[in-house]
């Protein structure tokens, strides 16, 4: 028998006094694909930055291949034939494609220049080879969707052959399609006899392309076994320590629409991106909107929340025309339209900055005389938000870049409860979170439309829209092809509107 792809035994790793790998062990098998589970802060992405030579443990060993080896460095990991996509990305946003998927090894000529022919044509056959010829090498990397930019973090490491790939929350920005591809890339790569550590939140996805599964909880493993010999709900106890007696919390079963929306919109469009859109969001509804990468529900969001430019139409907020030239205008007190954003590291969190400013910085006014902040009453209000999201009492002095991601999330939402936002935009909120903090944030989502609130709420997890939403908005094109009532709503449905069926089995474009 070959000797395993990768053995960890007995790792540790802290920071001060923050316990990330507390003794953690488990072995991948050549050849496999091996899932890596656990809630945010289990200790699976310091794992995997030990494996790639970006963190040094600080005790514990590591063989590859029967090989006992000590992975100083990126290049030494790269050495070892192991290649790692990052949920966090690593791309250089001011750097093209090409160079990102070549850096630092771009073929230069004999006095020292970049051969970019060369190095344009090497990338675009790699990008052909894996079905991704419509993403321009020449393109700049700030300039892509962030789904895009996850598909290129993935083709980036499977660009040097690695007989170990790393796949940190692949699927974090992708959805229907594009799943389906990293599936056909899993199986290339295992084809090639690599073996492939899968980290993931999403158990369908597990399912399907994994074979065994390990799982880390406080920094420890708790567990190992072969993908199907365990029931879910008996891994979902291990992963977060306790059962979960439902998933999703109750639902309301109608929504009294009144005749003032709490927020409308009127013919929206932005660009070429969006077409005129109309919606009503009643008081206390959960709005689902679905819809494929690129359909226009992205512009819609950012439309609603004064962060581009409408081409045309109007938004209406309790009834009245307002018009949105920043955000800054959306969460006035008196039109209170608040945004959780795609990508919370980038566009919805300063991470530097700890969890008291992060919060309390949309209302700081509030807290502020003379040109002085009252750091007390600042203090007393964003702890009573983080009581109510659940987040640990340190995140007032703790800078957010330390948190989890599924902390990181709950920080973007308390800043708009204690902002008095009455309309939540929350786009994927809860993308790369764990499923201890999904249930967490689905009681939020639950306790603000009980408490008058409105949401609407975009997921590339349709069970989720099933399960929270009073209706649910497809989007195809660029325009809302198709609105399903509660009675209407399952996974079926929501697909076959999405990939462009009409309800009577039709195309759109028919």
């Amino acid at each position: 028998m070959s000797p395993p792809a990768i053995v960890a035994r007995d790792i540790r790793k802290a920071y001060g006094a923050t316990v990330a790998l507390d003794g953690a062990s488990f072995t991948v098998q050549a050849g496999t694909v091996h899932a890596l589970l656990g809630e945010n802060g289990a200790g699976k992405s310091t794992l995997v930055k030990i494996l790639s030579g970006l963190v040094q443990p600080d005790s514990g060993q590591i063989s590859m291949f029967g090989e006992a080896c000590r992975i100083g460095s990126p290049r030494e990991a790269q050495r070892h034939g192991l290649q790692a996509a990052f949920q966090e990305m690593t791309q250089i946003r001011d750097l093209t494609v090409t160079q990102n998927m070549l850096l630092p090894d771009e073929p230069v000529s004999r006095w020292g220049g970049v051969r970019r022919r060369e190095s344009e044509a090497r990338v675009r056959a790699h990008l052909e080879r894996l079905q991704l010829g419509f993403i321009d090498p020449r393109a700049e990397i700030r300039d892509l969707d962030l789904p895009v930019r996850q598909k290129l973090e993935i083709a980036r490491a499977v660009f040097r052959n690695p007989r170990v790939l790393v796949l940190d929350e692949p699927t974090s920005t992708l959805s229907g399609r594009d799943i389906d591809w990293l599936g056909h890339i899993i199986a290339d790569t295992k084809a090639t006899g690599a073996s492939v550590i899968f980290i993931s939140h999403r158990m369908p996805e597990v399912n399907a392309y994994c074979e065994f599964l390990t799982v880390l909880r406080n920094g420890k493993d708790v567990g190992s076994a072969r993908v199907g010999e365990l029931p879910e709900d008996e891994i979902v106890r291990m992963i977060i320590g306790r059962s979960l007696t439902a998933t999703f919390p109750p639902r309301q079963a109608t929504v009294q629409h009144t005749a003032v929306p709490a927020l409308a919109a009127k013919h929206l469009s932005v660009g070429d991106r969006l077409n005129p859109t109309s919606f009503a969001l009643a008081p206390g509804e959960v709005l689902g909107m679905s819809g494929l990468q690129g359909m226009g529900q992205l512009e819609l969001f950012l439309g609603c929340f004064g962060a581009v430019p409408l081409s045309g139409g109007h938004i209406e907020v309790n009834g009245k025309p307002v018009t949105l030239m920043s955000p800054r205008d959306a969460v006035r007190a008196n039109i209170g339209i608040s945004l959780i954003p795609e990508d919370r590291k980038t566009e919805g969190l300063f991470l530097k900055l700890d969890g008291r400013r992060n919060i309390s910085l949309p209302v700081l006014e509030r807290f502020t005389r003379f040109g002085l902040i009252d750091q007390k009453a600042e203090a007393d209000a964003v702890r009573g938000v983080m009581d109510i999201v659940q987040v640990q009492d340190r995140a007032l002095f703790t800078r957010a870049g330390a948190f989890s991601g599924g902390n990181q999330q709950k920080i973007a939402i308390g800043k708009w409860l204690l902002a008095g936002s009455k309309v939540l935009l929350m786009y994927d909120p809860t993308r790369g979170v764990d499923v201890g903090t999904k249930h967490e944030i689905y009681v939020l989502i639950h306790e603000f439309t009980q408490a008058g609130g409105s949401v609407l709420l975009f997921s590339t997890e349709i069970p989720e829209l099933v399960n929270l939403c009073h209706r649910v908005l497809v989007m195809y094109g660029g325009r809302v092809v198709r609105e399903l009532s509660a009675g209407e709503l399952d996974e079926e449905a929501i697909i076959r509107a999405a990939l462009g069926e009409t309800a009577h089995g039709g195309s759109v474009a028919a």
